[in-house]
């Protein structure tokens, strides 16, 4: 992996997991949190999509996925503290 690819998926994860924050709590959990949410939701969107048969490609399929991982992964989280 080179550095612009290591940056790429911290903007990315950063971004989605602010964005999935607003969607599910109404605010970011903070700048860490919102990276390791976004990255865990990228992976989870992944697996979502793949199991439908959805495909996504560049900068905004790729956001767009983590955005949803990462706020189905938020959902659960709330689900399992309640």
């Amino acid at each position: 992996m080179t550095i612009e690819s290591i940056l790429g998926v911290l903007i990315i994860g950063g971004l989605a997991g602010w964005i999935a924050g607003l969607l599910v709590r109404g605010r970011g959990q903070g700048i860490i949190m919102n990276i390791i949410v976004g990255i865990i939701g990228a992976l989870l969107g992944s697996w979502i999509f793949g199991f439908f048969g959805i495909t996504s490609g560049g900068l905004i399929g790729n956001l767009i996925t983590a955005i949803v991982g990462a706020a189905v992964l938020l959902g659960l989280l709330q689900l399992i503290k309640k």
